[in-house]
């Protein structure tokens, strides 16, 4: 029964290009369990506080100058900064979640207070996520906040999915500190 509810929500994606978020509540109890355990998890933590004292002071114009160098070297050979962070300890962390999510997780990436990528499981489009919905519906909202997108087909794996946000939260303060964001696949919950 599943497969063919997906089926129709596929098909319905398809001939419209969007479609409502039909897993909503399941995706908010996601949220609400496995994801806010990884959010919280000390190498999320730690990671995104050593990476928020590094950019505090980055204005506007420094974040637009790294997300345009990182926008270049997804389409470069050589890709020194995306290489930085992919071989970062946390995006191996993240790497492995995604790994033996049984293809539930498409992708997984933590951003800092200023919406900068920190971590990640795959190479994403761009280095500043600070100015989409996932960052400021979460981050921005403050802790217990969930933010999940509409359903969209990966252009790459031609999967049906939905992104699902919550913010990460320092356990000292219960503050905000950044968010982390997960691609679902909606046919594996």
């Amino acid at each position: 029964m599943k497969s063919v509810f997906n089926s129709v929500i596929l098909i319905a994606f398809l001939s419209t290009g969007v479609a409502a978020n039909e897993f909503q509540s399941e995706l908010e109890a996601l949220a609400s369990g496995q994801i806010a355990e990884i959010a919280a998890a000390s190498e999320v933590i730690e990671a995104v506080k050593a990476q928020n004292t590094e950019t505090a002071s980055h204005d506007q114009a420094k974040i637009d100058e790294l997300d345009k160098t990182w926008r270049s070297e997804t389409e470069a050979v050589d890709q020194p900064m995306i290489d930085k962070i992919l071989d970062n300890g946390l995006s191996g962390y993240l790497a492995d979640i995604q790994e033996n999510s049984d293809g539930l997780f498409t992708e997984i990436f933590v951003m800092d207070a200023k919406g900068l990528n920190v971590g990640q499981s795959d190479v994403t489009s761009d280095y500043w996520q600070g100015d989409e919905a996932k960052w400021k519906d979460t981050f921005g909202a403050g802790a217990g906040s969930v933010h999940v997108s509409e359903l969209e087909e990966d252009e790459s794996t031609q999967v049906l999915q939905s992104q699902v946000s919550v913010p990460v939260v320092d356990p000292a303060s219960g503050s905000p500190i950044g968010a982390v964001t997960f691609g679902v696949n909606v046919e594996n919950l």
